[in-house]
Order: C-alpha cells, then sequence, then structure tokens
C-alpha cells in the first residue's frame, strides 16, 4: 500500500530493489523524473533507485502544493526526510539537479543519520549577486523574467528552455524540457521560482559533513563556473569536477559525462 506522501511526491521505487544500497535522484524545477532515464540506466543492476518530484513539479500532487507552505525550500527537504523515513532507507547516496542539490543539503543537514554520500550537479546556494559574491543574477534581472512569466509563460518556457538547456544542435532536448515546464501551472511556476531564485543557504553550507561531488557543466546560465568554486570552498568534503557539457542539464545532454562521474566517486 503506497501511502498518501509517497503518493504526493510521485515516488517510484526501480532498479535492484533487494539492493542494500539506494540511490536517490532529485530533479531540479522544470523537469520531472524522466530527466534521469539514462543516467539511472548505469545503476539499476547494483542500486536500489528512488525517484520522486518535488511539491509543485513534474507529477507531484498539484493538491498538495502550497505556496504559504512552500515558501522557502526547508518545507520540500522534510518532504525528502519523509520519503526516507516511510521507505525505511539507510546511508542513501543523494545525485541532486539544480535546487533539489541545497534541498538535499538542507535535509542531510537535519538528518544526517540516513545520508552516506551527496552528489551535486548544477547547484547554488544563492542565484542573486552579492557583495563580494557572484550569483549570476541581479534582482533587476529576475524581476524582468517573473514578469514575462506573467504576461506569457508559454513564450517564456519556450525562450528559456533553449537558453537553459544551451545545446542548439540538439533541439529536442530543449523541446523535451519546455513540455516538462509548460506542464506546470503558471502560477505555481512563478511561486516556485521566486522562492528559488531568490533562496540564500550560504549560511548552510559549512554545516554539510557529508562527502559531497559538486558537477559542473560549462556556460551554464543559471550557475556560474564562480558558485561552484564557491560551494567548493565552503563545503568542507567537497570534490568539484568539471565535465565535458554545456549548458544547466549535463545529466540530458551529456549523461555518460556525469555517470563517469558518479562512478568515480561513490
Amino acid at each position: 500500500m503506497i501511502s498518501a506522501s509517497l503518493k504526493k511526491n510521485n515516488v517510484t521505487i526501480e532498479g535492484n530493489t533487494d539492493s542494500a544500497l539506494t540511490l536517490i535522484f532529485a530533479n531540479g524545477f522544470g523537469t520531472d523524473t524522466t530527466s534521469w532515464d539514462t543516467v539511472k540506466k548505469a545503476f539499476e543492476e547494483d542500486y536500489r533507485l528512488i525517484l520522486y518530484d518535488n511539491a509543485g513539479g513534474g507529477h507531484a500532487d498539484p493538491k498538495a502544493y502550497s505556496p504559504l507552505k512552500y515558501n522557502n525550500l526547508a518545507p520540500y527537504a522534510d518532504d525528502l526526510l519523509t520519503i526516507i523515513a516511510e521507505l525505511e532507507l539507510k546511508d542513501v547516496i543523494v545525485i541532486a539537479h539544480s535546487v533539489s542539490s541545497m534541498i538535499s543539503l538542507l535535509a542531510a543537514i537535519k538528518a544526517p543519520q540516513y545520508f552516506s554520500k551527496m552528489v551535486f550537479i548544477g547547484a547554488s546556494p544563492r542565484y542573486l549577486n552579492d557583495e563580494n559574491y557572484t550569483g549570476g543574477f541581479t534582482q533587476e534581472a529576475l524581476n524582468d523574467m517573473y514578469e514575462n512569466m506573467t504576461n506569457n509563460y508559454y513564450a517564456w518556457v519556450s525562450g528559456f528552455s533553449a537558453a537553459a538547456m544551451n545545446n542548439p544542435d540538439k533541439p529536442e532536448l530543449s523541446e523535451s524540457f519546455a513540455k516538462t515546464l509548460a506542464d506546470i501551472r503558471p502560477d505555481i511556476a512563478l511561486a516556485v521560482s521566486k522562492v528559488i531564485f531568490e533562496s540564500d543557504i550560504r549560511s548552510e553550507l559549512g554545516k554539510l559533513q557529508k562527502e559531497t561531488l559538486l558537477i559542473q557543466s560549462h556556460d551554464d546560465i543559471a550557475v556560474p563556473g564562480v558558485v561552484a568554486e564557491y560551494l567548493h570552498k565552503n563545503i568542507v568534503k567537497s570534490k568539484l569536477k568539471y565535465v565535458n557539457a554545456i549548458g544547466h542539464f549535463p545529466h540530458i545532454s551529456a549523461p555518460q559525462e556525469i555517470v563517469s562521474a558518479i562512478k568515480a566517486f561513490i
């Protein structure tokens, strides 16, 4: 019997379900669990695989999302911990993309007993520039983005998906991302975007005590390389790996690069 909270987050259990080793794949904003389709195949024989969608995205229950509850990243981290507790998992390795990296970080700080290692792909603790910190965005740029999302969400989806994927020679990739992004209700997408792009958990980074692999691609519109360097400097047990990939979704555009990096780490 699948519990209400597992249904809420569209949790699926795949791979070698008898394995004592568990990987959790956590997708970033605008994608769903299918974003891991190629990467997960490399691990399905040896690991139990858990995939899920964050509230407000993918195939998570839209009725379970509230902008009042999910007004920061902590409730998303609590959802991840609920999933782990209900499935009675331990020594989990989390493979997280984008905002789910910081959600996983918060979860591992709150309940470190559940986790063994962390893999963060295209992660950022703060997207906004600040004094002595480059996040990549100004508040003006974000306000323009919010306005574009409000005025014509589907036109914004088309432009943003192409820019974020940044693989013009593979248009099918940005088209696929545009589809999952367009599936999100525009008002929810706007609310979630504001929480993500205006989050700041730099003060939490030093509390993470797990071995962490930071995977960074080139020409990432959302996360400049200097942000990856900042994470590496501030997460004590971290390794930084640049992969031969372009754009914010290397697990989609260059999955073998990601598989190789993860296998070398775990």
